[in-house]
């Protein structure tokens, strides 16, 4: 599946999730701050990841690719005062 996000600057970007499981994490139309953010998406990228390995007897490559690159576009924002990134829609 993918989720949706608005970065603190308008830019939109289309993440991937091998699991449902960032419904879990995730509330459509909720903002959340860099930090939060990436905690969220770190412990459901990993949860999507660990059940790719528990099916197919490996990780999820996309996954651990996808959230280097929150972690590392979320940096980019962090000296930005009340940067918050907000989620607009799932896409299964």
């Amino acid at each position: 599946m993918h989720f949706r996000i608005r970065w603190p600057d308008g830019l939109t970007e289309r993440c991937y999730s091998p699991s449902l499981v960032v419904k879990e994490h995730f509330v459509v139309g909720e903002t959340y701050t860099l930090q939060e953010f990436s905690a969220r998406s770190r412990v459901a990228l990993n949860i999507g990841g660990e059940r790719v390995r528990a099916k197919q007897g490996h990780t999820c490559s996309r996954a651990l690719a996808q959230l280097s690159r929150i972690e590392a576009r979320g940096e980019s924002f962090v000296a930005t005062p009340g940067a918050r990134v907000k989620v607009e829609a799932f896409e299964e």
